[in-house]
Order: structure tokens, then C-alpha cells, then sequence
């Protein structure tokens, strides 16, 4: 009589093991971004430190939309907030590049608390509109009179492009790049750490059930309100390093196209996922030119057109879909590794 049995891989060793792969991953994904600093032209360096920098805004709006449930369409307000915190404070003051960032997080996180607390009494399209309201009114502020001498009115302001420290033999492009990526891997590292914490399952109690959250003892009106200050601080620290890397600021830089495209960002990445953050800010950043290049005469009909039909093929944005094909691959390998026939 023959008898089967099942001797399952301890859950601990499993675990172990899919932590040394996430590891590997990550530090081959590290080394081949840093090595591309080396290889890439100054152009594609641009386009990547670009991308870099909107998956910084894009992270900060996926914590108050995708994580939190609250909808902004202004954005763009604290993208243009930071972006001239940086512009002002480096050609106003002569503050170094790097010092202007923690200055334009402070600005941007002060001032979305501040929206946060009346955005408290709104919800869903409500609050989109109050939202849209801000980012629709930023671009008039900063083209006030009374302002100009800050902020230089509808000219703008012109930087210079930083030189790379200590005798380091890298060209501005690569510095920059290599500068942005490192600020990048540390704001995504503090995000991990929030959202993987007590403070992740708040923001998810609060979007998912806020009654239940406040029966069991959180604070939803200081969760929503610190979710719009840290959202907004992610995104005015990647207005302050657009800033340095386009080299100037305007107010018709900061339209509401702009928060849109933020919106259509963690979307087409994939809501409530970090990862997310990077593919969308690769669709926002290329996606236009590629819709350029397919007919000149009507760029914006073909980007709709791509856009509707991406959100069709994946709803759930890139990050939900290779998510899903994960999960589809490791049922398909666990009857094989989860154990053998023993006992004749």
C-alpha cells in the first residue's frame, strides 16, 4: 500500500529566501542605475534624472491618494512650491543646492497641513475640487506684483546647475543624476518605513473604514492632516530638484496640466504601491513625446487615445499587473516545490 505525504519548506526559511532575492534585486538595480551614470549622454542622463524626480511627486501623492483615499488635483501647487523655495533660496541667498531641499520639504509639508485641515470637512469630488481650486490658483500667485522681486514674476527665475563636490571627476549631468538618485533612494526608504509600520495600516484603516478606524482608537483628523503635510513634502522635494535640474522656474511652468499628469501618474503605475511611483513617472515623462512623435498635429489626441487604452489593458495600473503575473508564477510553481512523495 503505498501512502503519500507532504513535508512542507518551514515558512521561515521561505521567507529568508525571498528576502535575499529582494536584496539582490535591489542591489543589482542600484548598481545598474548608478553604472548607467557613466554611459549615458547628457540627454538621456536629463531624461532619466527627470523621471527620478517625478517618481519623488508621484510617491507623495500615492500616500494621500492611493494609501489614504483623499484626491487632490493641486498637486502641482506644491510641485511649484518647492520648485521655487529651491529657485528663490539658491538665487535670492546664495544657499547651496542641497540645503534648499529639507527648506522646500518644510515649506510644501507647512503648507499641506494647512490645506489639510479644512480638506478634513471634504471628501471625494469635493474635495478634488477644492484641491483644483489651489493649483489653479498658484500660477496667478506667483505672477503677483507685490512678489515679483522674490519670485520674478512671469520671467521666472534662472539657476546654474551644480558642479559635482570634492574634485569628484563627474560632469554636471552625471552629478546631478547620480544626486538625484541618491535622494530618491532615501525618500523611498522613509516611505518604506512608514508605510510598512503602524502608520501604513492607519492611513489604510482610514481609507478603507473610518468608522471602524476610529472605533478601535485612531485619530482620523490627524492621520488625513499628516498625510497631506508628508505628501506634500515628498512632492515639494521633487519641485526643488526639478528646479535645479531644468535649471528655471515660471509660473506657467506649474498649470494644472501639471496636476493632472500627476493624477494620470499613479494611476497608469498602480495605486497604493511604491513601485508604482516609477512606472508612472516614466509613462508622464515619455508617453507625451512618444504621442509627439506619432503625429505632430495632434499630440494630445493620440496621448488620450494611449492613455484610454492603457487604462483599459491594465486597470490596476503596471505595478498591479506584474503583481498579478507574480502571483499567477508562484501558484504555478508551488505544487512542485512544496513538498515530495515519501513512503512505499
Amino acid at each position: 500500500m503505498h501512502s503519500v505525504s507532504t513535508v512542507p519548506v518551514p515558512l521561515a526559511a521561505r521567507d529568508a529566501g525571498q528576502r535575499l532575492r529582494s536584496s539582490l534585486i535591489g542591489l543589482v538595480a542600484v548598481a545598474l542605475v548608478t553604472g548607467f551614470a557613466f554611459v549615458g549622454s547628457g540627454y538621456q542622463l536629463f531624461q532619466a534624472t527627470m523621471v527620478m524626480v517625478y517618481a519623488i511627486a508621484l510617491l507623495g501623492l500615492n500616500i494621500l491618494t492611493g494609501y489614504n483615499g483623499q484626491i487632490s488635483l493641486g498637486h502641482g501647487a506644491f510641485f511649484a512650491i518647492g520648485a521655487y523655495c529651491a529657485a528663490i533660496l539658491m538665487e535670492r541667498l546664495s544657499m547651496p543646492y542641497w540645503a534648499t531641499l529639507p527648506a522646500a520639504a518644510l515649506a510644501c509639508g507647512l503648507v499641506g497641513y494647512a490645506v489639510g485641515w479644512p480638506a478634513l470637512k471634504l471628501e471625494g469630488i469635493y474635495l478634488a475640487l477644492a484641491t483644483f481650486a489651489l493649483g489653479t490658483a498658484t500660477p496667478q500667485l506667483l505672477k503677483f506684483r507685490k512678489l515679483e522681486p522674490l519670485t520674478g514674476g512671469a520671467q521666472g527665475l534662472v539657476l546654474l546647475k551644480p558642479d559635482a563636490p570634492f574634485g569628484l571627476p563627474l560632469n554636471q549631468d552625471q552629478w546631478l543624476y547620480l544626486f538625484v538618485f541618491g535622494v530618491a533612494l532615501l525618500m523611498f526608504a522613509i516611505a518604506r518605513n512608514l508605510l510598512d509600520g503602524r502608520i501604513g495600516l492607519a492611513l489604510l484603516a482610514v481609507r478603507d473604514h473610518p468608522t471602524a478606524a476610529t472605533a478601535m482608537g485612531v485619530d482620523v483628523a490627524r492621520v488625513k492632516t499628516a498625510a497631506f503635510a508628508v505628501s506634500a513634502a515628498y512632492t515639494g522635494v521633487a519641485g526643488a530638484l526639478g528646479a535645479i535640474a531644468v535649471q528655471f522656474v515660471a509660473p506657467d511652468s506649474f498649470t494644472m496640466f501639471l496636476s493632472i499628469s500627476l493624477i494620470v501618474g499613479i494611476v497608469a503605475g498602480g495605486l497604493a504601491s511604491m513601485s508604482g511611483a516609477v512606472w508612472g513617472a516614466a509613462f508622464i515623462h515619455f508617453i507625451p513625446n512618444v504621442a509627439e512623435k506619432v503625429s505632430k498635429a495632434a499630440p494630445w489626441a493620440i496621448y488620450g487615445v494611449m492613455l484610454i487604452v492603457f487604462v483599459m489593458l491594465l486597470p490596476q495600473g503596471v505595478a498591479g499587473a506584474l503583481q498579478r503575473a507574480r502571483a499567477a508564477w508562484q501558484r504555478r510553481r508551488r505544487p512542485a516545490g512544496a513538498g515530495h512523495r515519501a513512503g512505499h
